[in-house]
């Protein structure tokens, strides 16, 4: 039977659906957090730790959370987090209910909400290639609906959600989050087994985790596809932290045409998403990658030079199809050549470079707006991306990809065949060499 005709398993109908309802119960919560801080105070550094709570276990647990999900049964921590996290939200509910919500409270809510994300995401993302036998034709069919459907429940169903239901009380969105991690949990149970990750010997954890890190830097297919969403959140955030001032100063459109361009960017994400496959299978998946990246670029620098809004909205589209067609390809690209035993560690490591470089971003927006006007930001932030894509071309070619999937599927049948495994004695966690182009 040809990949083509080969069917997703049930199995990752359940693991789509659980994911469906966390992002949603997640774009209720993205939204309500902030409208309950604004509740208590109108203090902007006070809100501020509240958003920047939310950031911080993937910059202070980022690696050493992948190499923990290695140890673990994937499957296990996935339902695990979300039970952990529906317990959590009673808190700041009865919180909300006897009046003695606090910022604090909800800081350390986004504090621990984003830890339990962090494990759920890494094991999920573990967990996905071992369902799906590392194929990556169905790698990128699955990473796409993932990626569709949580943009369309995070992005625009879970937001205007969490706004209306924290009219109808203050413990109502909190609640709903809840019982979206609950079955969410019900549902990951159901999933069936996958073979638990091989034990690396008498190693600490965080000695695992340096390997983990290491085989990220020491191969460059890898280091490519990590750097491109590295450097591209500190041009996105530099983007994002003058946008409302731009629609604003430049487009002379108010909140609600803030709303529409939002919506453009999320629309484009969608289509995006959908098309990556035929994208990968038309250009190849290493040039499709450096093509999107390229269109990110192109689209950004068409939105700094915008002299009306449907200009902008366009940009912000295919801005947005650009990066929801790389956030399919370069996923399930990553799935399909890592080794299972360090796929927790290698997802975790990209994750928190990534969420490293964004504050980076955003101080350098803000002071480019400051300093040279508010087109600024967004001039530097296309020079970025434009940048990044010539300098990582090469890293994520063609014919590193199919070199590396070729290794990859010797390796597998290796493993199959009793050889060339860690199970087999052979060196766990080291990192493989340079691969050539």
């Amino acid at each position: 039977m040809t990949t083509e005709a080969k069917k997703l398993p049930t199995g990752f109908g359940r693991l789509w659906t659980a994911q469906t309802v966390s992002s949603l119960g997640d774009g209720v919560t993205h939204a309500a957090l902030p409208l309950l801080a604004l509740t208590l105070t109108r203090d902007p550094m006070a809100l501020a730790v509240v958003t920047a709570a939310g950031t911080l276990p993937w910059l202070l647990f980022g690696v050493l959370g992948g190499a923990l999900v290695d140890r673990w049964d994937r499957r296990r921590a996935m339902w695990v987090a979300d039970v952990v996290r529906a317990v959590l939200l009673a808190i700041p509910a009865a919180a909300a209910a006897f009046d003695v919500l606090s910022i604090p409270l909800l800081a350390a809510t986004a504090f621990l909400l984003a830890l339990g994300g962090l494990f759920f995401d890494t094991a999920a993302t573990a967990y996905l290639p071992d369902l799906l036998g590392r194929d990556p034709a169905l790698l990128e069919r699955a990473n796409s609906r993932l990626r569709g459907t949580q943009t369309a429940a995070s992005g625009f169903a879970g937001p205007p959600a969490g706004s209306a239901l924290l009219a109808l009380g203050r413990t109502v969105p909190l609640i709903a989050d809840a019982v979206s991690f609950a079955l969410s949990a019900l549902l990951v149970r159901s999933l069936p087994a996958t073979p638990r990750p091989v034990q690396e010997a008498r190693e600490s954890l965080l000695r695992q985790a340096r390997a983990g890190a290491s085989y990220v830097f020491r191969d460059r297919l890898l280091l490519g596809l990590a750097l491109r969403p590295a450097v591209g959140n500190v041009a996105f955030l530099a983007v994002e932290t003058v946008l409302a001032l731009f629609a604003q100063e430049r487009l002379g459109i108010g909140t609600f045409g803030f709303g529409l361009l939002l919506t453009a960017e999320a629309t484009g994400g969608l289509l995006g998403a959908a098309i990556a496959s035929s994208i990968g299978r038309r250009l190849g998946t290493g040039t499709a990658l450096t093509c999107t990246a390229a269109v990110e670029g192109l689209a950004i620098l068409g939105l700094a030079a915008a002299p009306n809004p449907y200009v902008a909205g366009l940009a912000l589209a295919v801005c947005g199809a650009g990066m929801g067609a790389t956030m399919v390809l370069a996923p399930s690209l990553r799935q399909s050549i890592v080794p299972a035993h360090l796929m927790g560690r290698v997802a975790s490591t990209s994750r928190m470079l990534a969420m490293c470089a964004a504050p980076f971003g955003a101080f350098l927006g803000g002071w480019l707006a400051a300093s040279h006007g508010v087109r600024a930001p967004l001039y530097a932030a296309a020079g970025l991306l434009l940048t990044m894509t010539a300098v990582t071309a090469t890293m994520t070619s063609n014919r590193r990809v199919e070199a590396a999937l070729r290794e990859a599927a010797l390796r597998d049948a290796a493993s199959a065949d009793g050889s060339g495994h860690p199970e087999s004695g052979g060196p766990v966690g080291a990192p493989e060499p340079l691969r050539t182009p």
